[in-house]
């Protein structure tokens, strides 16, 4: 992994993005389209960021901390199956 330095001087660790995708959602009554990423950290851990909308600024955000064996499910979900994470607890 990459380390960045920060504007206090201090190194800052870098996450790997592993994976990106949109997936279709509803959103008031209207189809919307979410997006999740998963990352690989400095730990070699697995993260997984869910936003709800595209447009940042009403968008409900989540991060959650993923298992090895969670995180190769996320990798192959069928599109069919594509958000199934945003059901589990943040």
């Amino acid at each position: 992994m990459a380390k960045c330095s920060h504007s206090s001087g201090k190194l800052v660790n870098r996450m790997q993005m592993i994976s990106s995708r949109t997936i279709p959602c509803i959103e008031s009554l209207a189809l919307g389209r979410a997006r999740e990423a998963l990352f690989r950290d400095e730990n070699n851990g697995f993260i997984l960021y869910l936003s709800e909308s595209v447009a940042a600024s009403k968008a409900e955000e989540r991060i959650i901390r993923l298992e090895v064996r969670e995180a190769l499910i996320w990798l192959n979900e069928t599109p069919e199956d594509g958000g199934t994470f945003w059901n589990q607890d943040a």
